[in-house]
């Protein structure tokens, strides 16, 4: 039987993705005419055609990371080669991520490496500005603005660290992302004419932080793997998040096109509401409401806020519009107990 169905599965599976490939030259081609036809007469226009570029082919490094859009991964590699948003090597966030993708570790700040809680005894030995700053972190402006900076400077430390203590893996990937830079800089500063600090300090910088939108809330501590993992069910950005608004629809199907994921959710929408426990938002604007100044998730991971408490079990809070939105049969378990 389980033949049968990965015969059916590889059949159903198009060898060549051509929406997925056209998407990936558009995104390269809108980046191009930004730098070199744009910018020299209309610069605020194409700052924010780069910003909208950068984040899109974010999204699709995540895409190609999936297996997208041929069966040949070093082809898929390829379509996703420029480092156009400069920051984040491909082969890094793909080991980093795939590593993400085991959900019965979700959030666990000592087994994902996606994960944005600490462990208490990792916290307690942060400086004060930095406890500051992850607090602040923990609200949806402080991640649109200061999110992609902390992201970025931790992940450097991590790997120079690495890389320092003999990793050849990683290593080899920041050579491969230095090739592409060595591609990418001197379009942007000798073709575009743009210096390089502006081009880091706007597109990259914001590119980033509309990703952060979406990233903001895809994961929350439940006691219950299917829990931890959103869905928002409708957005204008869904094209430049390639529909991973729908987050637990791509957590449960990893291997699906992204043009296939809103016609997946609406034919099983209850059910899937329900496999998630009803963690759901109608838009990223419901969010903002609720969270734009205001901490949604504890910096410290609530079974995790002791060490000697390790283990213990928590039930985290359904958001009340979230229970109550659409089919209202989601119940609302109760508070943990103050400490």
């Amino acid at each position: 039987m389980g033949s049968k169905a990965d015969t059916k599965r590889r059949g159903a599976t198009p060898k060549i993705e051509w929406p997925t490939i056209l998407l990936i030259i558009a995104c390269y081609v809108a980046w191009a005419a930004a730098g070199f036809l744009i910018w020299p007469h209309y610069p605020i226009t194409a700052l924010a055609l780069l910003i909208l570029t950068i984040a899109l082919q974010s999204s699709l490094m995540h895409e190609v990371l999936h297996g997208h859009p041929t069966r040949d991964a070093r082809v898929n590699e390829a379509f996703v080669f420029l480092p156009i948003g400069i920051v984040w090597p491909f082969r890094r966030f793909k080991t980093i991520h795939l590593r993400h993708h085991a959900d019965e570790r979700l959030t666990d700040p000592l087994d994902d490496p996606e994960s944005y809680y600490q462990a208490m005894w990792q916290h307690e030995e942060l400086p004060a500005t930095m406890k500051w700053l992850l607090r602040i972190n923990n609200t949806m402006v402080g991640r649109f603005f200061i999110g992609p900076w902390l992201s970025v400077v931790g992940f450097i430390i991590d790997d120079a660290k690495l890389i320092a203590a003999g990793d050849r893996t990683i290593r080899q990937a920041w050579l491969v992302h230095a090739a592409g830079l060595a591609v990418v800089i001197p379009v942007v500063t000798y073709g575009f004419g743009m210096p390089l600090w502006l081009y880091v300090l706007a597109p990259v910088w914001f590119g980033q932080s509309i990703i952060a939108i979406r990233t903001f809330a895809e994961h929350q501590w439940s006691e219950n793997p299917e829990g931890r993992t959103i869905i928002v069910e409708r957005t204008p950005l869904s094209l430049l998040f390639l529909n991973n608004n729908l987050h637990f629809v791509h957590h449960k199907s990893p291997t699906v096109a992204w043009y296939k994921l809103p016609k997946l959710f609406r034919e099983r929408r209850d059910e899937w509401v329900r496999m998630n426990n009803g963690y759901v938002f109608p838009n990223y604007f419901a969010l903002l409401k609720s969270f734009a100044f205001r901490a949604k998730e504890p910096v410290v991971h609530p079974v995790l806020r002791r060490t000697q408490e390790a283990g213990r079990a928590f039930r985290p809070r359904v958001r009340g519009h979230a229970s109550t939105y659409g089919a209202g049969t989601v119940p609302v378990p109760a508070e943990p107990p103050k400490e």
